[in-house]
Formats: structure tokens, C-alpha cells, sequence
């Protein structure tokens, strides 16, 4: 790695995209909040947690995904949780995040959606004073569940839409189609919050053009099999509709060989709106500047490319133009600055 990427990717401000915030769990977090709130783990210690990050497909991570929130019980947590993060990343230059949510996963568990929410905002509006980090909250309908469990959800939300700035899909793609969503996310958009969807992670193209006809998402989360259909592909260049991949999720779950494989190159030579994100980086390994790093010396992206996507974090953002424009040109200002070093 050259020392001019070393730093741009080090110092570039960027936004992150794609984040779940019960994807920060680190393991030693998850064993301090087990042994906090007296839940019972098949662990013992962080090397025992980290033996079981090996998986074979998306289903395998969910399933030690849910069984990790089982430690997440009351609003401490959460904040704790949510600071951890973004204290972290802080130190990647991220100055803005628009992070999921699971409040299923949790009422489920008879955790109240208040008690999460709660947890979460209270970490964020912290973050905004005290670290210059600014963000955006989306809250994702879990598919593997019924339409109904979600429109619950939706009814929560729409009692906090101060804090929840938009609704998402997540969970296992594989047999629920977007359109087994069409009337929550019609309700959704009725109600203002702004609609994005995970896929074409696991699922084909043809689930990408359903979330963007049917669910009509403004964002396509990860989006990797766009690309099959050339149609798709220039249909979403032409909108500059962004997608948020995760090279190193697609790698760890196995959607794709190797990290020489990810489709951030192919798409971003297509001329599509790409961003690079960490989607669940305790589980995956690798936070936001890991991702770049990965891009960098495996699709071997030169520098310019690597400023390309620092600033498509903020161009594929909810942030409005003026504050676009401002982190847009703070990127500028330490493009300058790296390249006088």
C-alpha cells in the first residue's frame, strides 16, 4: 500500500451507510453484558466467541447474530452498545452514520421498543455533541417474520419519528421476496420515513428491481447481483441510485470466494452510485476503514478511487445538500493536505 493511500484512507471523512448496530457487539462486550444482566452464553471467554465467527452462509451468522443480542436487555446496554461504535470509528474519520436497527429482534424478547430506541438516540445525540459525529436512524422490518409483526413495528416507530428517520429490510433474503412487504412499506412512505431495502445479497436481480418497484426503496442495501442484469445496472446508473455493499460481509458469509471478487470495482466502473460499509464488523472483522483497505489492495482501487468513495458516502447520504456540500468540501480540504505530506 502506498503511503498516500495509507493516509487518505486513514484521514478521508467519510459516512457509513450500511451499519447494524447489534453488529458491533464485540465479544468481550457480549460477555461483560451477559455476565451484567445474568444471560447464560455457550461461552466462557473471547477466544470461545471468536471460534464461532466461522460461517458457511447468511443463516449461520444470523443465528449467532440473535443469540448474541440476548445480552441486550436494558437501555444501558444499548447505549453502551451505540458509543462503543462510535467510538470507534471515530478514529476511521467517520463523521456521519445512518444506522439500522432490529426492534423486532428485541420486543421478541420482551425487550420494549422504548428501551432500545432509548438506549440508541441517547448514544447518537452524544456523539453529535461530543465526537462531531452526525447520523440518521433506520429501522429495519425483520423478514423472516410476518407482514403483521412489522406493521407492530411500524406503529412503535411512528410514535418516535423525531428520532427514526427511515425503515429498511434485513434478515435472510432467500424465499421473502420485497414484495411480501409491498403494504408496510406503502404505510411506511405514507407516514414519511424514507424506505431502503437489503438486496440482491443472497437474492437475484429481480429482488432489486421488486425493492425498487415495489417497496420504491430510495437506496439499495448491498444490491451485488444488480449487476447480473445489464438492464438493472444501467437503469440504476442512470438514477445514481447509491448502493451500499460490504465487501468484507459478502467475503466472511461466503456470497462471495474472496475479497478479489467483491463487485465494488465492477460497479463503480459502471458508473453506479457505490459506497463500501462494514454491515457487521465484530462478526466480520474489519470496521469501515478495513473495508477500504480491503478494496484498495484487492480490486487494487487507486487513490483516486478511494476519494471516489469517501465522497459517494456522502453524495448516497440522507444529509441535505448543504450539509452534503460541507462534508464534500471538507474532503477536499484533506485531499490538500495529504497530498503537501
Amino acid at each position: 500500500m502506498s503511503d498516500l493511500a495509507k493516509h487518505l484512507i486513514d484521514r478521508l471523512p467519510k459516512a457509513e451507510l450500511h451499519l447494524h448496530i447489534e453488529g458491533t457487539l464485540e465479544p468481550d462486550m457480549m460477555l461483560k453484558l451477559a455476565k451484567r444482566n445474568n444471560v447464560t452464553l455457550p461461552y466462557h471467554s473471547v477466544e470461545d466467541v471468536q471460534k464461532a465467527y466461522n460461517f458457511d452462509c447468511l443463516q449461520d451468522f444470523l443465528d449467532l447474530y440473535y443469540l448474541g443480542m440476548s445480552v441486550l436487555l436494558t437501555e444501558q446496554d444499548f447505549f453502551d452498545l451505540t458509543w462503543a461504535y462510535l467510538c470507534r470509528v471515530k478514529e476511521d474519520g467517520l463523521t456521519h452514520v445512518e444506522l439500522f436497527f432490529d426492534p423486532q429482534a428485541h420486543t421478541a424478547r420482551g425487550v420494549s421498543f422504548e428501551t432500545v430506541l432509548g438506549g440508541i438516540t441517547s448514544a447518537l445525540e452524544q456523539a453529535q455533541k461530543e465526537l462531531d459525529i452526525s447520523s440518521k436512524l433506520i429501522m429495519c422490518f425483520l423478514r423472516h417474520l410476518p407482514e403483521e409483526d412489522a406493521f407492530e413495528a411500524l406503529d412503535c416507530a411512528c410514535k418516535h419519528k423525531e428520532h427514526i428517520f427511515g425503515v429498511g429490510l434485513d434478515s435472510s433474503e432467500k424465499g421473502y421476496p420485497p414484495p411480501l412487504f409491498e403494504r408496510v412499506f406503502a404505510q411506511a412512505r405514507k407516514e414519511g420515513f424514507t424506505p431502503v431495502a437489503h438486496v440482491g445479497e443472497e437474492g437475484t436481480a429481480e429482488n432489486v428491481r421488486e425493492g425498487l418497484d415495489v417497496l420504491k426503496i430510495e437506496r439499495v442495501d448491498h444490491g451485488n447481483h444488480a449487476l447480473d442484469d445489464p438492464f438493472l445496472t444501467a437503469r440504476l446508473a442512470k438514477q445514481q441510485t447509491p448502493l451500499t455493499m460490504c465487501p468484507i460481509s459478502n467475503w466472511r458469509l461466503k456470497g462471495i470466494p474472496s475479497l478479489a471478487h467483491s463487485p465494488v470495482k465492477k460497479a463503480m466502473d459502471a458508473g453506479l452510485l457505490v459506497t463500501v460499509n462494514s454491515d457487521d464488523p465484530s462478526y466480520f472483522g474489519g470496521y469501515l476503514n478495513d473495508n477500504y483497505r480491503a478494496v484498495h489492495e484487492h480490486l487494487a482501487l487507486d487513490e483516486a478511487e478511494l476519494i471516489i468513495l469517501a465522497k459517494n458516502s456522502f453524495k448516497a447520504s440522507f444529509l441535505d445538500d448543504e450539509e452534503k456540500q460541507k462534508q464534500l468540501d471538507a474532503i477536499d480540504a484533506m485531499v490538500d493536505d495529504v497530498k503537501r505530506l
